[in-house]
């Protein structure tokens, strides 16, 4: 323990194993510690059902209607990959896919006057969809065209938009695209959770449409991807990368102090012994005096024993309620995985709602999402603080991640992880350099 690292890692949640893996594989020196017994932290997948029921303090066991509490592994928190997205990049990048099995999500869904419709995944769908009519459609695929023509490198695709200044707003109205076209464009398609980016310039609105329209193109059914067992499994496949590249790893290791010297970071004390490192990566669980609070996020684990109505009967979806369909400020997301991804029991589901809390009554607030979820069979309610590092860490070379949010998928913590790699190394995240570092470790394949 007594030994010189580049890079400790306190916490093995999903935003921690990842850069442990990329700092790793960039040749650093990495020990990797979690006062907890098990992978994940924040974002981990609990197994069997009967610590399920322990974690949330609901008496007794699991009825017997639930199966053997070992072919469970439910989620704290819900989310999908985007199929094109960044952290399917990250995965590939760094080979991590060879631990894991993924299975396409059958559906997105998106909530309309009380009633859920399925966000049209092509032409066909949009074409015999009732999310619009006759004419909005014909307006809405003018306007997916010029989305998937569109290249911010090539003005020539631009038709009279300027991507840095035209607002998004201004593009809907070229489009002559109305209200309830905009709501599920803006929050089922580009997955902005508040209605701020209509006013912001249209370039990041119309490369989200794109990601996920390119997600779709790559698998048909839905743009999400999840892994078979859980999202457990990606801190994992992480840790397997960083024990690779010659990472240490120690679960269940108390972390009694990080010391610092002259308001920088020089190692971490466990168990009485030190470790220096010269930077330190961790969750806000370890840092509580440096993070601050900027929020509260809602989430409900629900357990079924069918499926959504009006999914088609689909075995994993995802649901979204744009907020202005429940008069909010904050969209509501609902992930719904089954027996068929390996975490439930046989026909049973898992339906996660979340959302950003607004209000003195957050479980008021995520009525219109339980109620399209009715019967449940068992609720697990928790709701957790958003936190966010108070300095970026580079005077103490602490870098702190940030509370997993609302949304259901991982585009916002790679943005993230991202952004605690510059702040690291001073560089912009690059995959290509990634893949490049590694062929000159394995050779060209």
């Amino acid at each position: 323990m007594n030994e010189e690292y580049d890079v400790i890692v306190l916490g093995t949640g999903l935003t921690e194993c990842i850069l442990s893996g990329i700092m790793s594989v960039n040749g650093k020196k990495v020990l990797h510690m979690d006062q907890n017994p098990y992978y994940g932290g924040e974002s981990a997948s609990i197994t069997p059902l009967e610590d399920l029921y322990k974690r949330f303090k609901i008496p007794g066991s699991p009825p017997e209607s639930m199966g053997r509490g070992r072919d469970w592994n439910v989620d704290l928190i819900p989310k999908f990959l985007m199929a094109n997205g960044q952290l399917v990049k990250m995965l590939l990048y760094t080979e991590v896919t060879r631990y894991l099995d993924f299975k396409v999500t059958e559906g997105s869904f998106v909530y309309k006057g009380g009633k859920i419709y399925k966000v049209p995944s092509t032409e066909a769908e949009a074409l015999a969809s009732s999310l619009m009519g006759l004419f909005e459609k014909r307006r809405f695929r003018k306007f997916l065209v010029y989305v998937a023509n569109f290249d911010e490198k090539d003005p020539r695709t631009f038709e009279g938009i300027d991507p840095m200044k035209t607002t998004m707003r201004e593009v809907y109205k070229k489009f002559d695209l109305g209200q309830d076209v905009i709501d599920f464009t803006g929050h089922a398609l580009a997955l902005y959770r508040t209605d701020d980016y209509l006013d912001q310039p249209c370039c990041e609105t119309i490369n989200r449409i794109k990601l996920y329209s390119e997600s779709l193109a790559r698998y048909g059914k839905s743009p999400y991807l999840y892994p078979l067992y859980g999202l457990g499994e990606l801190p994992q496949g992480f840790a397997r990368l960083s024990a690779i590249y010659g990472g240490t790893y120690m679960l269940n290791k108390p972390i009694e102090e990080i010391i610092v010297q002259n308001g920088k970071v020089i190692g971490v004390k466990s168990e009485g012994e030190i470790a220096r490192c010269k930077q330190l990566i961790c969750d806000p669980s370890y840092v509580k005096d440096r993070v601050e609070k900027v929020g509260q996020v809602i989430r409900v684990i629900c357990i079924l024993s069918h499926p959504i109505k009006n999914t088609n009967d689909a075995n994993s979806c995802q649901i979204i309620i744009p907020q202005n369909q429940v008069n909010r400020k904050s969209d509501i997301y609902v992930c719904m995985i089954s027996s068929a991804h390996n975490v439930a029991a046989q026909g049973k589901y898992i339906a996660i709602v979340s959302t950003t809390v607004e209000t003195k009554e957050p479980e008021k607030e995520i009525r219109p999402a339980l109620e399209l979820l009715e019967p449940i069979e068992q609720k697990f309610i928790s709701i957790s603080d958003l936190l966010v590092p108070k300095d970026l860490g580079t005077e103490s070379q602490i870098f702190i991640s940030r509370t997993y949010d609302a949304t259901t998928h991982f585009e916002t913590t790679c943005d993230d992880i991202k952004n605690i790699y510059k702040r690291m190394t001073g560089s912009e995240f690059d995959f290509e350099e990634m893949k490049r570092k590694k062929n000159d470790i394995y050779g060209e394949d």
